[in-house]
């Protein structure tokens, strides 16, 4: 039987590069990225089962009463989750599983999931993400001011997540996240199985 595949959670700071990052490692090593639900209006581009599965509110609310998010929220008058089927489908394929989350549904995962990585992407350091977020040139100082105000509460969670990589050179950081997953996976409590197939079968030869 293949072994189940390893829920991977990534958060981190507006501004300090973690969608990009969570791109890089789905196209690099392959991982099953999750696809959130929402039931925003699609934006210009955006295809659904892509970019998101987007949803009527009846039927987000739906699948909220038959318990088939992980983790959802409403934000402003729309509604965002993470779709438990895909996420379990891909697991118990054997497949490793990427969600890109906030501070707060990372949280509800863990509850769930014990076995779930948690990972925090940060800039080297405030100035930095500062400067990036100003660099974006797309926001007025008031949105900058804000986003820095939400990273100063996230801050207070950053020792909930159990590795902090910093993303300082991009290629750097999608390294090292990939090598923080390896590790995972080389972790005697993933291998309980095969130390038991070994033990086994070493008798009997």
């Amino acid at each position: 039987m293949e072994k189940k595949g390893l829920l991977i959670v990534v958060s981190g700071f507006s501004g300090a590069g973690k969608g990009t990052v969570v791109k890089k490692l789905v196209e690099d090593y392959g991982y099953s990225l999750s696809v959130s639900a929402t039931t925003r209006q699609p934006r210009e581009g955006e295809v659904d089962g892509k970019d998101y599965y987007f949803k009527t509110v009846d039927e987000f609310r739906s699948l909220i009463d038959y318990n088939g998010f992980i983790e959802w929220a409403q934000y402003v008058d729309n509604y965002y989750g993470t779709p438990r089927k895909f996420v379990e489908e891909e697991m118990n394929a054997g497949r490793d599983v990427i969600l890109e989350i906030e501070v707060q549904g990372a949280m509800n995962i863990k509850k769930q999931y014990k076995d779930a990585v948690l990972i925090f992407i940060t800039a080297p350091s405030a100035e930095v993400l500062r400067d990036r977020l100003k660099g974006r040139g797309t926001e007025s100082e008031e949105a900058i001011a804000k986003r820095l105000k939400r990273a100063s509460e996230e801050s207070e969670d950053m020792d909930f997540y159990e590795y902090i990589v910093v993303n300082d050179e991009l290629d750097t950081c999608v390294q090292k996240v990939n090598s923080v997953i390896l590790a995972k996976k080389c972790e005697k409590e993933y291998n309980i199985k095969l130390i038991e197939d070994m033990k086994s079968s070493l008798k009997e030869i």
